[in-house]
């Protein structure tokens, strides 16, 4: 996926990640799950439409349960969107590409 990076570390590269003065939208997942599949090509276009004012992260539920436990993420797909450490919106479920740039775009 283009521009879209996958986090794979530790809790303390999430605070420096989520503490940054540009948006972060984190995109909780499964790699078993078929709905978290289907968000894939909606985030490519959202990044791809908003570019450098957003940065994209996908986090594997499986891969970092410590995070999803401690952010109180309840299933996949959950979306958070963050600034300056601070979190912004939280959604679950699947969302459109026009949902996800409407909430980016009132928080900008």
């Amino acid at each position: 996926m283009r521009n879209i990076q996958y986090f794979h570390t530790v809790t303390a590269t999430f605070e420096k990640i989520i503490g940054s003065g540009t948006l972060v939208l984190l995109d909780f997942h499964a790699t078993w799950c078929g709905p978290c599949r289907a968000m894939e090509p909606v985030l490519a276009d959202l990044k791809a439409d908003l570019g450098d004012c957003i940065y994209i992260f996908k986090v594997d539920v499986d891969e970092n349960t410590d995070l999803a436990v401690h952010l109180k993420v309840m299933g996949v797909p959950t979306f958070m969107l963050y600034r300056n450490g601070v979190e912004l919106w939280r959604q679950p479920g699947v969302l459109t590409k026009e949902a996800l740039k409407k909430v980016i775009e009132a928080a900008a």
